[in-house]
């Protein structure tokens, strides 16, 4: 089998494999009792990882240059980043809900890639001068590793959002879950209260609530990794007259998402700090100016300052819960724009390989 035939075969199975493990995972989340989805979900995110590896490896000994020059290869190579920090993403969390968010993205790029691109798109082609540079692998690669990354990041804050529904909750302790503890708010006949925490190896006694959003008896809240016993307590912010309370469990796997989303999203911006400033030396390389605020450059500068000012908020201002979350989520939309939106807007210095 010739290379061209390989590449072939290698997106379709990559595309059919995601989109299979992307139904495996939203099987699981509707019926948690299948115990064996998510691992089959996790198997089919690796087999469809290691299958876009293999396609872009034998781009790369067909072309002669690292495959990431035109928008079908850069598609597949945001997929494999994306497939990448499912991976690590889902080992930290263990939710299959991270896999429902994660593979319905990958499956998403793989098909446009795939399906949607004419076949002459989807063809290695000469690299045209500007891009006959050895800066090709290390700014191009780091800006989509770090698109791919600030991604699954916002994708778990928006799976902290489904969970809490929307709810205003404090979580309490360390942001991103090093050394300290996370506690709930609680309420006590009207007084707010913060309950001592010990740490306990043991599982958390489930809370029931009553349609006023009080706990009856002597029960036991959970926290990240401690627990907590109080007499009829009601969790603050989590639940109005007009809400339904939500369960120890989605308050734990809420913790979890956000402090989850927080670590990704803290590994994404350096990667974006370092492909913004390679850009910025391989420019005056080429053009001889480090910053000529093309389309794509600006909308890179604005992805950078939605996502510092989501850093600067959690960590100077102790964000977190809902706010952050919105956040994240406004610069998921942001990075679509910067990496496909300016393509589709308007002709720029970065347009060559892609639409125009």
């Amino acid at each position: 089998m010739d290379l061209v035939s390989l590449q072939s075969g290698l997106d379709n199975i990559a595309f059919l494999v995601l989109f299979v493990s992307m139904l495996i995972y939203w099987v699981g989340v509707a019926f948690p009792q299948l115990t064996l989805l998510p691992s089959l979900g996790t198997a089919g995110m690796a087999i469809a990882n290691l299958c876009i590896a293999t396609l872009l490896g034998a781009r790369w000994i067909d072309a002669g240059y690292f495959p990431i020059s035109n928008l079908y290869e850069s598609l597949f190579f945001l997929t494999w980043g994306i497939t990448t920090i499912h991976l690590i993403a889902e080992s930290m969390s263990r939710s299959r809900l991270v896999g429902a968010f994660t593979a319905t993205l990958g499956m998403g790029t793989a098909a446009f890639a795939t399906i949607t691109l004419p076949p002459d798109m989807q063809l290695a082609e000469p690299l045209v001068p500007a891009l006959q540079s050895n800066w090709l692998m290390m700014h191009v690669s780091v800006m989509m590793l770090s698109y791919s990354t600030l991604m699954v990041g916002s994708l778990l804050a928006i799976a902290f959002l489904v969970v809490t529904r929307g709810q205003a909750i404090e979580l309490r302790g360390s942001s991103i879950g090093t050394g300290g503890f996370r506690a709930y708010t609680l309420k006590r006949g009207g007084e707010t209260v913060t309950p001592a925490i010990e740490p306990a190896a043991i599982e958390p006694t489930p809370v029931f609530a009553t349609a006023s959003g009080k706990a009856e008896g002597n029960t036991t809240i959970a926290a990240t990794t401690a627990t907590a016993t109080l007499d009829r307590l009601t969790i603050a912010n989590v639940a109005s007259p007009e809400t339904t309370p939500l369960s120890p469990q989605r308050l734990n796997l809420a913790d979890t998402l956000d402090n989850i989303s927080y670590r990704i999203i803290g590994l994404g911006f350096p990667l974006l700090t370092i492909g913004i400033i390679s850009g910025a030396v391989w420019a005056n390389e080429a053009w001889g100016t480090y910053w000529s605020w093309d389309p794509k450059e600006t909308w890179a500068f604005i992805t950078w300052l939605v996502f510092a000012a989501y850093l600067h908020a959690r960590i100077t201002r102790g964000w977190q819960g809902r706010r952050p979350a919105i956040l994240a989520t406004v610069g998921l939309g942001v990075v679509w724009v910067c990496y496909l939106g300016v393509n589709l807007l308007g002709k720029g210095l970065h347009s060559y390989g892609w639409f125009l």
